[in-house]
């Protein structure tokens, strides 16, 4: 399949275009992001083409754009690091397969090892956002201090003693 085979963006909601592949180009545009970016989150691990054309083109399809658009809000919303994108990205895998695995096992033993790791690595998102949360209300507070420090100028601007 080539990239011509598809017009339009992609809809989640139709089988067909998740099935759709789409060249590094078009989902740069779509997602927002440089081809550069594109190709050092698939240097870092956090991507992998859905797939690569005969001229060795990457190929994406509606799953990658949806992680490309997850990867920029963890990047650009939250300011999240490569390495905690990585993480974050890392345990939401885990948590697929953990939910499979236990839905597929009736061993209680296999059962509570499966929870026992998803409670471990949902309480490591809990805390990379509870430091992730830490720093941004101490740049908040110093804004707040700067901006009081402001005020003060401006009202001994108005206000000066006479």
């Amino acid at each position: 399949m080539t990239t011509t085979d598809a017009v339009g963006p992609a809809d989640p909601a139709d089988p067909a275009d998740s099935a759709r592949l789409q060249r590094i180009q078009e989902v740069a545009d779509e997602v927002g992001l440089t081809t550069r970016a594109i190709r050092y989150y698939e240097e870092q691990g956090l991507l992998e083409p859905a797939a690569r054309s005969e001229g060795a083109y990457r190929l994406y399809d509606a799953s990658d754009v949806e992680r490309l658009r997850f990867i920029r809000g963890l990047r650009d919303d939250a300011g999240f690091s490569v390495a905690h994108i990585r993480q974050l990205l890392e345990d939401e895998a885990a948590r697929e397969r953990n939910r499979e695995r236990y839905r597929s096992s009736d061993d209680p033993a296999e059962r509570r090892a499966i929870l026992v790791d998803a409670l471990a690595r949902v309480d490591r998102q809990i805390g990379t956002l509870r430091d992730k949360a830490e720093r941004l209300s101490e740049m908040i507070d110093e804004a707040e201090r700067r901006r009081r420090h402001l005020v003060d100028h401006l009202a001994r601007l108005d206000h000066p003693a006479r």
